[in-house]
């Protein structure tokens, strides 16, 4: 079995892999049910896999699946929120927390370095500050 469920991981290796979903197990759903295939094919004919133990192996990996594809989502719908949230600071004054003390300022522009929102603001002294994270804003006022 150990034998069936290395060939099959090699067969993966290829350049023929499909972009799947990962389970929690490091495998895609379409490696899982080729371990299944292959589990079916070395059993033993004198002892038959359950029809219930089949079943519950698929819907078992199913849930894997379903549940990496609604964790996918919730990724993408937070970054689309922080996209939003971002762009709505355009024009309002903020307080942002830096190492030493606090910078308040109007937000001139925002940026996106690997899919992070950072934020330009522009002190009443007229100094730019550019690449603040979103994070370290600590409050927001009224567009004046």
């Amino acid at each position: 079995m150990a034998d069936a469920i290395a060939a099959v991981g090699a067969a993966d290796t290829n350049g023929a892999r499909a972009q799947a979903t990962t389970s929690a197990f490091g495998l895609s759903f379409d490696s899982l049910l080729k371990i299944i295939l292959t589990q079916l094919t070395y059993q033993d004919p004198l002892k038959p896999m359950e029809n219930f133990e089949f079943v519950s192996q698929l819907a078992q990996f199913s849930q894997i699946q379903q549940g990496q594809a609604m964790s996918d989502s919730i990724a993408k719908l937070v970054a689309a929120q922080s996209v939003t949230q971002a762009t709505g600071l355009l024009g309002r004054t903020v307080d942002v927390a830096s190492a030493s003390s606090t910078l308040s300022g109007t937000v001139r522009g925002v940026s996106f370095q690997n899919g992070d929102p950072r934020i330009t603001i522009e002190t009443a002294a007229g100094q730019t500050i550019s690449d603040l994270p979103l994070s370290s804003v600590s409050q927001i006022r009224e567009k004046k």
